[in-house]
């Protein structure tokens, strides 16, 4: 059996959801400088999301969702999904990004994965209280993928990994396989393989035997 974990924003969806929440703010600027910096490993990420998430204390919470459905997963990601899950291979998503889009970008492409491992804007009285939860925060993706693969007896050599930030490279050192989706230039070396789209995503996932 083959495990393979990918991230998501950057990855499977071409959206940034901390971005998209920050539009319906006024304050996409500096998320997006925030998430520069920290996919490019110049601080850390458990900072780097909360400085994100401060910035969202008092957005309406029904403005929240509505960015969330704006959520897109790129480009043929939805094809290969189900190509995995067809072949018996277990899939799952380790982000950083919030459980709201994944499962409304998945919903709206009518696609299931194994496990969704990420975290969660807490609101009360109908808004974001500006924190941010969940195993991602502090807790990081190699720990994800090994206990993950653990749960389901699946070797770490049967692992596969793909990303595209600093907050990949744990996840990215450990799989079986690391495969770099677009890399950043602090992310390359640790990537066996890199590719720029899902169709090259594909095609390198049947040359190496998974699907």
């Amino acid at each position: 059996m083959t495990l393979v974990a990918f991230d998501f924003d950057g990855t499977l969806s071409d959206s940034e959801m901390t971005v998209l929440l920050g539009r319906r703010y006024g304050v996409a600027e500096q998320m997006e400088e925030i998430t520069e910096r920290a996919m490019n490993d110049e601080i850390g990420y458990a900072e780097s999301l909360r400085r994100r998430a401060a910035l969202l204390d008092g957005l309406p919470n029904e403005d929240a969702q509505a960015a969330f459905e704006e959520v897109r997963l790129r480009p043929g990601a939805a094809d290969l999904i189900h190509a995995l899950n067809e072949a018996g291979v277990t899939t799952a998503i380790f982000t950083g990004g919030f459980q709201r889009g994944v499962e409304a970008a998945l919903e709206r492409e009518g696609v299931t994965v194994d496990a969704i491992v990420s975290n969660r804007l807490p609101v009360a009285d109908g808004a974001l209280t500006g924190e941010v939860e969940g195993p991602l925060v502090e807790g990081t993706k190699d720990d994800a993928l090994e206990s993950h693969a653990a749960e389901l007896d699946i070797d770490m050599a049967d692992t596969v990994a793909v990303g595209d930030g600093a907050n990949d490279l744990p996840m990215l050192e450990v799989a079986g396989l690391a495969v770099g989706f677009d890399p950043k230039p602090a992310v390359e070396p640790a990537c066996d393989e890199t590719v720029t789209t899902m169709a090259e995503l594909r095609e390198l996932l049947e040359a190496r035997g998974v699907l």
